[in-house]
């Protein structure tokens, strides 16, 4: 059961196994905003005397966070952005006029389109490496996949950030060079050219097209091709929402494939 301290802005609580711990808030037009828990009262205290000076001094600027705050740099973020905008979202997002910031840490910043806003405002993004990604339904998903850039795609291969900025993540940004598993977009003679690129023990070249589409169905084709030949390998078809069924099949059918692909014998190579 909680209990109001005597100091502002903090309330005590109780763990399942009985141990005590502060919570941190401050109610600001209206808004009551969770600051964070901390393991003794003054810490919380701290937090809430922080939040207040935030809220309180239009000339508070991010860059005046340090790392001995009580309070987290996200929630300066969030507090930041209520306190100029006048909007409460519950992720580290700064409103700017055609854009917003997400802050992942001080140093790490996300830019996005406008259109993103509500999206990110309910899903926290997460850094693992250079993979961000969001917990959508139980599972985790690449923010990528919202621009149609699949899990195995190659930045500088497969898309590439206009600007070179891989932190701008506005869609004006984003070029999709490569839409489909295995397919590679080269120019030769001033060309557009495909490659088909499967991987066996080694990356097999499937032929060479002078379309995405033959060189994606080639890559389906293969795959097929080297499943009846009793590879054991669980190869993920290329989709092509764009063809009908009547056009996939012509493409299928004369598409060529490589003799090596043809001929591969998975026992020879044990």
């Amino acid at each position: 059961m909680e209990n109001l301290t005597t100091l502002s802005g903090v309330q005590t609580a109780v763990y399942k196994d009985g141990s005590t711990y502060y919570r941190a808030s401050i109610t600001h037009k209206g808004k009551h905003i969770a600051l964070g828990s901390y393991d003794n009262p003054m810490m919380a205290h701290a937090a809430y005397l922080e939040a207040r000076g935030i809220i309180e001094n239009s000339a508070w600027e991010l860059k005046n966070w340090k790392k001995d705050y009580a309070l987290s740099f996200q929630k300066c973020v969030i507090l930041v952005n209520f306190r100029d905008q006048g909007v409460y979202i519950g992720t580290p997002i700064l409103l700017k006029k055609d854009f917003f910031l997400y802050y992942l840490s001080y140093n790490d910043i996300l830019t996005f389109d406008i259109d993103d806003l509500f999206y990110y405002s309910s899903h926290s993004i997460m850094r693992r490496g250079s993979h961000l990604f969001v917990a959508d339904y139980g599972s985790q998903i690449s923010i990528y996949s919202r621009y149609g850039i699949p899990p195995y795609a190659v930045a500088g291969r497969d898309y590439r950030f206009i600007n070179s900025d891989s932190t701008d993540l506005r869609y004006q940004n984003i070029e999709i060079i490569n839409r489909y598993r295995g397919v590679r977009m080269y120019t030769e003679k001033g060309f557009q050219r495909y490659k088909a690129v499967i991987h066996i023990r080694s990356s097999y070249v499937i032929g060479h097209y002078n379309t995405e589409y033959e060189a994606a169905i080639a890559y389906n084709k293969a795959a097929d091709i080297l499943l009846k030949k009793g590879v054991k390998k669980k190869y993920e078809l290329n989709y092509i929402e764009d063809l009908s069924s009547k056009d996939y099949a012509d493409i299928y059918t004369r598409v060529k494939i490589s003799k090596r692909i043809q001929n591969y014998n998975e026992m020879e190579v044990r």
